[in-house]
């Protein structure tokens, strides 16, 4: 606590001859800040609509500090495009407040990290943060879809074909297997944006009621998933997780943050399996 005496000065205005008076070095006290339990940083796409927004809804309301920097990406996902974030990755952790002892920073986009790579994705970010966890939606999904025991993955993406089939052996790639697939085929970030949770919905019910699958996962970080992810769930009776709701549980959970957080499906009810 700050307890200096407070001098009292009597300030007049030389436009208006209004008197003031300043009192300096008010007593005050400090805590451990908004970080008390964790601090987190996020690495989000500039054309990214739908991230913050289901963070927010996640996120516990009390010790958990969440920070975010914008990288710059193209509206139009290729493989092309999606390769040219590689060079925006160390500018854009450099933003995250350079005081801040950060225990996770992720890279918040799907397709970015299958094209770049995870660990190059962690590479860059140790470049500005060395030592930090890192995490993706790619490595996240992983995670969680390990941690819920599903085995069998039914995929939903709004990526145009290229992009899908990439992102399917990639994944098959990494250990998981994928029976069944499903794509909006849209290529503008700003449309799938803006896609519905109905339509959504609707989507994973249709993929995720194949008999081929156990669970569900939604790749892209603009689909927006989170708040529907439970309903979804009690349709088709299987686990179903996407980009965001997989990267949200993971900085979480790597955090040391394991509170149950009700509302968000049987992920966020969920430890991070070992």
């Amino acid at each position: 606590m700050n307890d200096a005496i407070l001098p009292s000065d009597l300030a007049i205005d030389e436009t208006s001859g209004a008197e003031w008076t300043n009192l300096e070095h008010l007593p005050f006290q400090t805590d451990s800040g908004i970080g008390a339990r964790a601090a987190v940083g996020l690495l989000v796409l500039e054309t990214d609509q739908t991230i913050e927004d289901e963070f927010r809804a996640i996120w516990p309301r009390d010790g958990v500090a969440l920070y975010a920097a914008r990288l710059h990406n193209d509206v139009n996902i290729t493989p092309e495009t999606l390769m040219l974030m590689k060079q925006e990755i160390p500018p854009t952790a450099k933003l995250l407040p350079f005081m801040t002892d950060f225990k996770v920073i992720a890279f918040a986009c799907t397709s970015g990290a299958l094209v770049i790579g995870e660990d190059a994705v962690a590479e860059l970010i140790h470049t500005e943060k060395p030592g930090v966890k890192v995490t993706d939606p790619v490595t996240a999904a992983r995670a969680a879809i390990s941690s819920m025991g599903v085995k069998r993955v039914a995929l939903l993406t709004p990526y145009l074909k290229e992009i899908n089939e990439r992102l399917r052996n990639s994944l098959i790639d990494r250990g998981l297997d994928i029976p069944v697939m499903g794509s909006f085929n849209e290529a503008d970030d700003d449309i799938v944006a803006r896609i519905t949770p109905e339509a959504i919905r609707d989507a994973i019910v249709k993929i995720g009621s194949q008999p081929e699958c156990d669970g569900v996962f939604v790749s892209c970080t603009s689909l927006r998933v989170a708040k529907i992810a439970e309903e979804a769930e009690a349709l088709i009776g299987k686990p179903v997780t996407s980009s965001n709701h997989a990267l949200a549980w993971h900085m979480l959970r790597l955090a040391g943050i394991d509170d149950d957080i009700p509302g968000f499906g049987q992920l966020f009810r969920t430890q991070l399996k070992a």
